[in-house]
């Protein structure tokens, strides 16, 4: 599995005293009346355009630093945006920079970006002070500088810079986050924006420079179907010496999302059992180093795909001269040991200009048990259509459950915890065009196979910002069709991000709306007189941007997705000006007509262009011929590029023909009675 990483609000305008000088939002009801007249609502803050920047590249410094930083860079970017930081390097290559150098501004460049703070310090009123012991009070911090005009620092920051200190939260919170986050939300929530809500982890984890590590085992087949489980004995003995020893499980084919799977871990030194745990338990607890890029799956297992991996650390009694980790494993694993430990914790800095600017409270919840409670009662407390900004805890199995606890609470979600510099592209604006793409329009059906291809996680505004420019610049970008999921919500948390992508697509790139609308959603999962809401939201957002397309979800059902509704479809054809939706399906070729609308489901394969090709001959081998056959085909945004689909598209003869989401959705409302 690939992890995937939204807004409005409730009533009245937003003063100057609400938001500083960010204007306001739209309300819930002015959006309803805007989205059905066809004049489009304004749904996020409003930031002023810059006119100067100052910017720094902040890629070197700790966390700490970027925190500080990134929070003075709300309070000063509220009234005018003038702070802009490079996050991945000082090279004009990277995202960060190429959007700088789009914008054409007059800039500043600090060498020492931390020199920004003396030179805007009477900007702020001061620091609020975090509790480096309860990594939790570093997101009440952030809630309190956005509400006092204040930076976010630890004791050293504030002596080193001068800062007078607001409030102290040293002392005031423990290790019970629940505590932590019921006080925040009890005491500060009247003084909160209620337009949206945040969700950012406290803290992220930096890998250490120059670790050596050691393999230990490899599977090096492409094992997807779990013939390989069974008990590995890894010997680790080789590592032993220093404190500690750190075993990393991790994909060996990193392009197809098949990787490490381990149901039970028994340990033992010099043949005497020191730990025995299994997956998602207290047990595990101690001995998991870092999970934070891993799940838990349905066989009770920690699983981690492509890219991902997770690690555990095991602490052998003094004079153990043998230690031997055995666990019962399956699929594509990847096993490496060093003694030397390999990430450091240090504060979680992006996004968080975003939250100080529009005074937005912050906090982390994971999704189940009596923080999932806690963050239901938080939905419950904002009013329907204010978005969840940032992300959930527990990767793939915290936005599964995050993102329907949060459709129930009727509130969409923005995947936005690496946003950067958001108060600038906020206040960026560029043209953006809200004519529908012509179609190429295929004049008579063939008994063909038509096919569509679409990049996911166009739903996620940092893999808008950052990823999808990446794969964007690929020079072979636009020789055979591709669809692009994009946010319609870019057009405002970025405006020059979407409309660069608008301007610069080539007549074989199409722009469709990702999931599942205005803002990541699950539209089974929403009370059925709030849904109209977020499809009015939609439909505006859609006329707006020129889009008719779109990727969506439904709900799940015995851990399946199923078939939107003929209710919920019907609702997108009533409030939307969509011609068609490709939907998230687990069962076989979809292509049906519901509500009104053509709705095909997503198809996909594991590997690159070969083994996808294989996968797609394998599927029409059933195919009779007698008539066309239409699929819907996903790519994965984090593995594929446009090369990969170039290559795809020269292996595909007859009877393929790889077309646009338009041409293909023109041609199935033709065919589907």
């Amino acid at each position: 599995m690939v992890s995937r990483r939204t807004f409005l609000a409730g009533s009245g305008a937003v003063t100057a005293g609400g938001f500083g000088l960010v204007p306001g939002f739209a309300s819930s009801a002015q959006a309803a009346v805007s989205s059905t007249s066809g004049s489009p609502a304004r749904l996020l803050p409003v930031f002023s355009r810059p006119k100067h920047l100052d910017y720094g590249d902040v890629s070197k410094l700790s966390g700490g630093d970027q925190t500080l930083l990134t929070t003075l860079q709300g309070v000063v970017n509220r009234t005018e945006p003038e702070l802009y930081f490079l996050y991945d390097t000082g090279t004009m290559s990277t995202p960060d920079a190429k959007w700088l150098a789009d914008m054409h501004l007059p800039t500043k460049l600090y060498k020492n970006p931390l020199d920004l703070v003396a030179k805007y310090r009477n900007r702020v009123r001061g620091a609020i002070v975090y509790d480096p012991a309860v990594p939790d009070s570093l997101n009440v911090a952030t809630t309190l500088a956005g509400l006092e005009n204040a930076v976010v620092a630890d004791a050293d920051q504030v002596k080193a810079h001068g800062l007078r200190i607001v409030k102290d939260l040293r002392g005031m919170f423990d290790a019970d986050r629940v505590k932590t986050y019921r006080w925040q939300l009890d005491n500060l929530f009247p003084r909160v924006t209620h337009k949206l809500l945040a969700g950012l982890p406290p803290t992220r984890v930096v890998p250490v420079e120059n670790v050596q590590w050691t393999e230990i085992a490899r599977e090096t087949e492409q094992i997807r179907d779990s013939s390989n489980k069974g008990n590995y004995d890894l010997d680790v003995s080789a590592k032993l010496g220093q404190e500690a020893v750190f075993v990393r499980f991790q994909d060996s084919f990193t392009d197809d999302g098949w990787g490490p799977s381990v149901s039970e871990v028994t340990v033992k030194a010099n043949g005497t059992e020191i730990a025995h745990f299994l997956p998602g338990t207290p047990e595990e607890e101690p001995y998991l180093f870092d999970g934070v890029n891993s799940s838990i799956g349905g066989d009770a297992n920690r699983f981690s795909d492509g890219g991902g991996y997770f690690i555990y650390r095991f602490e052998p009694p003094a004079g153990t001269t043998s230690l031997v980790v055995t666990v019962t494993m399956w699929n594509q694993y990847l096993v490496t040991a060093t003694d030397t430990s390999p990430t450091r914790i240090e504060p979680f800095p992006y996004f968080r200009d975003y939250v100080v600017a529009t005074k937005a409270l912050v906090s982390w919840l994971p999704p189940a048990g009596e923080t999932g409670e806690l963050l239901i009662e938080h939905f419950a407390k904002w009013p329907t259509l204010a978005p969840y900004m940032g992300w959930f805890a527990n990767d793939v199995a915290g936005e599964w459950d995050g993102v329907d606890l949060a459709s129930q609470g009727g509130s969409p979600v923005i995947a936005a915890d690496f946003y950067m510099n958001g108060t600038v592209h906020s206040g960026f604006t560029a043209p953006i065009s809200d004519k529908v793409r012509p179609v190429r329009r295929i004049s008579k059906p063939k008994n063909k196979v038509y096919l569509t291809l679409t990049f996911g996680e166009g739903d996620n505004i940092q893999y808008c910002q950052r990823h999808m420019r990446d794969l964007w610049d690929d020079p072979k970008r636009g020789e055979a069709p591709a669809n692009w999921t994009i946010s319609p919500l870019l057009a405002e948390t970025g405006p020059g991000l979407f409309s660069h992508f608008q301007r610069t697509a080539t007549a074989n790139d199409l722009l469709v709306c990702g999931p599942s609308g205005a803002g990541y959603t699950y539209p089974g999962s929403w009370a059925a007189d709030q849904f109209p809401q977020y499809l009015q939201l939609t439909g505006s957002m859609l006329r707006t941007t020129g889009m008719d397309l779109v990727y969506s979800y439904s709900s799940r059902e015995n851990d399946k997705w199923i078939l939107l509704s003929e209710e919920l479809a019907s609702g997108f054809a009533k409030y939307t000006p969509l011609k068609g939706i490709m939907q998230t399906w687990d069962g076989d070729l979809l292509a049906v007509r519901q509500g009104g609308l053509p709705i095909v489901g997503q198809w996909g394969a594991p590997g690159k262009a070969g083994e996808y090709k294989a996968a797609l001959d394998a599927r029409v081998a059933q195919w009779d011929g007698a008539s066309p056959l239409f699929i819907s085909g996903g790519i994965n945004a984090w593995s594929w590029t446009p090369s990969d689909i170039a290559e795809l598209a020269a292996l595909l003869g007859d009877p393929y023909e790889l077309v646009l989401a338009n041409a293909f959705f023109d041609l199935l409302n033709r065919v589907l009675v």
